[in-house]
């Protein structure tokens, strides 16, 4: 690689994340504090943007510096972001709230599309039903919370911040225009499973499973209503719902638009590893999409179909 090329290859990598120059400058200025003109001018190569700049944005942007200046060590780099979502830093609410602002630009590109695969609810599901995600939070809590004491359901509390947060980012992901979920065919039986042997060891009350209860009702209205439209009744973007007939072992997503792609893997319930890497991005997609060949979609199919869903579902949450 000549003395440039990495420079290039690095100007190239900005460049595939946004596919407009304005937006991509705009992005630096807020990123790198500099004015319009100066963000200009390293584009053009006039100047060379500094090495703590290219830091950063390597950084901020969650990207392999590898990557960026073309370098290609054989390997796909996968990143993942902790967040804690009871209590979040200055730093992981600085993050959440990235997330929720790309969401809501979202709705400029009407060709985007996100995908769900997954044998837990998905969290663009579980935010907007407060008994649930603290019941997730709850869970998560007690497998990897690393506490000497174990923390029953009432004192898995979440802060007022990331309340308010869980409410935007609910908001937001109703703005993507095109959204495919393919459940795992067990998901509400896993879920109620859970629930029952907390409740059996006294770490969830009778009060609070039955609240817990409530919510899962409410979510299978919603669903339903979704599955009956085809699309989300807040927003009308399309939604399309799958049951697949084969186990599912963890949740697996990606976003895909003309301006960014990025894919995700769940660990630990609660954390995303991801990458941005065209190659393993593409691979995701076809991979994904090749799901829905053991699924059976609920969402705009006969009625009788959906109701009987629904309707076993419903059963599944009457155990609980």
């Amino acid at each position: 690689m000549t003395d440039n090329a990495w420079y290039d290859c690095f100007l190239e990598s900005l460049s595939a994340r946004y596919s407009q120059k304005a937006q991509l400058a705009q992005a630096l200025m807020d990123l790198l504090h500099l004015e319009r003109g100066a963000v200009y001018r390293r584009l053009r190569k006039d100047v060379m943007f500094c090495a703590h700049e290219i830091a950063k944005i390597a950084s901020e942007w969650n990207t392999s510096l590898d990557e960026m200046v073309g370098i290609n060590p054989g390997k796909i780099s996968f990143q993942m972001q902790l967040l804690d979502h009871l209590d979040p830093s200055d730093q992981e609410e600085q993050f959440l709230r990235a997330i929720i602002k790309s969401l809501l630009r979202t709705q400029d590109f009407p060709g985007m599309e996100y995908m769900e695969v997954c044998n837990r609810l998905p969290r663009p599901l579980l935010a907007g039903y407060n008994y649930l995600h603290q019941s997730y939070l709850f869970r998560w809590t007690y497998q990897y919370g690393n506490k000497e004491n174990t923390v029953p359901f009432s004192q898995v509390v979440i802060s007022e911040k990331e309340c308010q947060q869980t409410i935007e980012y609910y908001k937001a992901i109703k703005q993507v225009p095109n959204t495919n979920f393919i459940f795992d065919c067990k998901l509400f039986d896993n879920l109620v499973r859970d629930i029952q042997y907390f409740h059996s060891i006294r770490l969830v009350t009778d009060e609070e499973k039955e609240l817990i209860r409530r919510d899962l009702y409410a979510l299978l209205d919603y669903l339903s209503e979704i599955a009956s439209k085809g699309c989300y009744p807040e927003t009308k973007n399309k939604v399309n719902l799958y049951i697949s007939q084969l186990s599912i072992d963890t949740n697996y997503s990606y976003f895909h638009t003309n301006e960014t792609n990025i894919c995700f893997v769940q660990a630990f319930d609660k954390y995303g590893i991801y990458t941005f890497n065209p190659e393993m991005v593409n691979n995701f997609i076809v991979w994904m999409k090749l799901k829905k060949r053991t699924s059976v979609q609920i969402s705009e199919v006969d009625e009788k179909s959906r109701i009987d869903f629904f309707e076993r579902q419903r059963k599944i949450v009457e155990n609980l």
